[in-house]
């Protein structure tokens, strides 16, 4: 597979690369929205729909992350380096729970369903 994209994705006889990476990692967050994949609702189940949100969004783009970056065979050495760098700041989350403070006007968006709903009810 290396060989055959090395043949049709080059620049000035290189690999362009990251190019697999992203591809791969903005497709599989794109074939997850549209048929409805979704981390929040498991997680809605165990927490908060906030929470929710903000830990299945993480947790999406990290496998994202490590499934692309298994694919590209340019990024393929950075693979740990990736995905613990994007684990690691899920360890703030607790602590951004307890001590930031929310406006009144804070927004958070949810799952298909409740954005679908939120955006056909009145809004002051």
């Amino acid at each position: 597979m290396e060989s055959l994209l090395e043949l049709y994705i080059t620049v000035e006889g290189a690999l362009a690369r990251g190019f697999i990476f992203g591809f791969v990692h903005v497709f599989l967050i794109i074939i997850g929205y549209y048929f409805g994949f979704s981390l929040n609702r498991f997680l809605k189940i165990v927490s908060n729909g906030a929470i929710a949100g903000i830990v299945g969004a993480a947790l999406a783009h990290i496998l994202a992350d490590l499934i692309a970056s298994i694919i590209d065979p340019t990024i393929r050495p950075m693979t740990l380096g990736i995905v613990s760098g994007g684990l690691i700041p899920l360890l703030l989350i607790p602590i951004f729970e307890k001590y930031v403070t929310k406006s009144a006007n804070h927004i958070m968006v949810g799952d298909h369903e409740d954005i679908e709903k939120d955006l056909q009810q009145k809004h002051n």
